[in-house]
């Protein structure tokens, strides 16, 4: 076609255009967003100062004038509103870290035990995760802290823990129950095909050690006894010995962070030789006696730079040591169980979703079951777990902010306080939304970055 005639065809409208229409249905939006924030924002000044209610952070620096129960940065009273919002934060930061370690663990435990062949192991999965799962969070808190650590004793009727050691009375115990256990693993072989049989006999083998240790305890032997550890559980918490760390308790840090890359470094070095040669190095061995170990010899070597703070029971309430509250240990445990069980369906949906062949393969190698678990399974498995278990790990981040409805000082019940004191509601809640926001940001970043490591790279 020449120039002429291209000159010569009519020109479409530019309000038709799609590019133009595009490019101006995209500002006008723009446009209606700014208009609608300057507008909210407009509103909220306005109506403060209709109010008499001063506007800005300076607030923070003003003295808070109330406890926080738990604080892991000093803290009293007399300290700021911005520190308090700080021990809230470091509090809703230990949760969730604490929380995502422990619920990821239990997770994939449960989630592999409901996959097992062994109708006990995998029943008792799948009623745990049944019943975490299709229970509200909140109230799994309260039944934590209402029913089963508020019930226990004071300080003054509870024991001590110790380190268990054997007594006398397990020269008696041990063969009773080997005995116990002989007659279970010959039922196990001859029922091998009734489930109820087998369901009966580790029942009966229950039984059995509780109806042996009740006798040798009536009968006045021991069979074990305990050396004490300076623990103590009481409706006012855990009571534990409190470390006092010297100058020199430094290095047992350094030694610590040196062991940690000392075994990282190991562990690549082990696993680029097995793919280069076939032979296997023990880098896991080696890795957990150089983080041990390491710091253990600047131990040594520093005098023993750490000491320890034991409670002692001084009238109604332990003198010394460190304590973790009801609070914590509640929404510790709660928080843990239930996402466990959340995360628990994931492993399972990511293992199912990994070929059968891909366990044939690995048996026909001459691989045992868990080694095929470990090397084959779960690290194909991992490409569908990450993505939902990224979602698990920011609801468990946020399910913290439940914390307030039993009292824990986290960011949010520390900042409700500043509210009710001061009246910056906006102020506030623009602190909780930004490091909420900011959690979450940072969360969604580190496993997007772990889930490309382990995506499948296509050549």
């Amino acid at each position: 076609m020449s120039a002429a005639s291209e000159s010569e065809r009519p020109q479409v409208a530019f309000f038709n255009d799609p590019r133009v229409r595009s490019i101006a249905v995209q500002v006008l939006l723009l446009l209606g967003v700014f208009w609608v924030g300057w507008d909210i924002v407009d509103n909220t000044i306005a109506n403060l100062q209709k109010s008499n209610i001063a506007s800005g952070y300076g607030f923070l620096t003003t003295t808070s004038g109330f406890d926080i129960a738990m604080s892991l940065i000093p803290y009293t009273r007399t300290a700021t509103y911005g520190t308090a919002i700080l021990v809230g934060l470091i509090n809703t930061v230990l949760i969730a870290v604490l929380g995502v370690i422990a619920a990821t663990l239990l997770g994939f435990v449960a989630g592999i035990m409901r996959l097992s062949r062994n109708v006990i192991i995998s029943g008792v999965a799948t009623i745990y995760i049944e019943v975490v799962r299709n229970t509200p969070l909140l109230l799994q808190i309260f039944v934590w802290y209402s029913a089963v650590l508020k019930p226990l004793p004071s300080p003054r009727q509870t024991h001590e823990v110790g380190l268990p050691y054997p007594s006398w009375g397990i020269l008696l115990f041990a063969p009773l129950i080997l005995a116990g256990g002989y007659v279970l693993v010959r039922g196990y072989h001859r029922y091998h095909d009734s489930v109820a049989m087998r369901a009966g006999l580790s029942i009966g083998f229950v039984a059995w050690v509780g109806v042996v240790w009740a006798l040798l305890g009536w009968l006045g032997l021991s069979v074990m006894n305990y050396v004490p550890m300076g623990f103590f559980f009481s409706n006012r918490g855990v009571i534990m010995p409190k470390p006092i760390f010297a100058d020199h308790a430094i290095w047992m840090v350094y030694a610590l962070i040196i062991g940690i890359v000392l075994a990282w470094a190991v562990r690549r070095w082990a696993v680029k030789r097995q793919e280069e040669t076939g032979e296997q190095f023990p880098h896991l061995l080696t890795g957990i006696g150089l983080i041990i170990g390491l710091p253990l010899v600047a131990f040594i070597l520093g005098g023993a730079p750490v000491s320890f703070d034991f409670p002692k029971l001084a009238g109604f309430n332990f003198k010394g040591g460190m304590t973790l509250v009801p609070e914590f240990i509640a929404m510790y445990l709660a928080l843990t169980i239930y996402t466990a069980g959340f995360i628990a369906e994931i492993v399972r949906a990511g293992i199912l979703s990994v070929s059968h062949g891909q366990t044939e393969a690995a048996h026909a190698l001459g691989l045992r079951p868990s080694p095929t678990t470990r090397l084959v399974i779960i690290p194909q498995a991992m490409r569908v777990i990450i993505p939902p278990l990224t979602s698990e790990y920011l609801n468990l981040t946020k399910n913290s902010s439940l914390a307030v409805a039993i009292g824990f000082p986290d960011l949010v019940a520390t900042g409700g306080t500043v509210l009710n004191q001061t009246g910056q509601a906006v102020e506030v809640i623009a602190i909780w939304m930004v490091v909420y926001l900011g959690l979450s940001l940072m969360t969604s970043a580190f496993m997007n970055w772990y889930n490309a490591r382990k995506r499948l790279v296509e050549r």
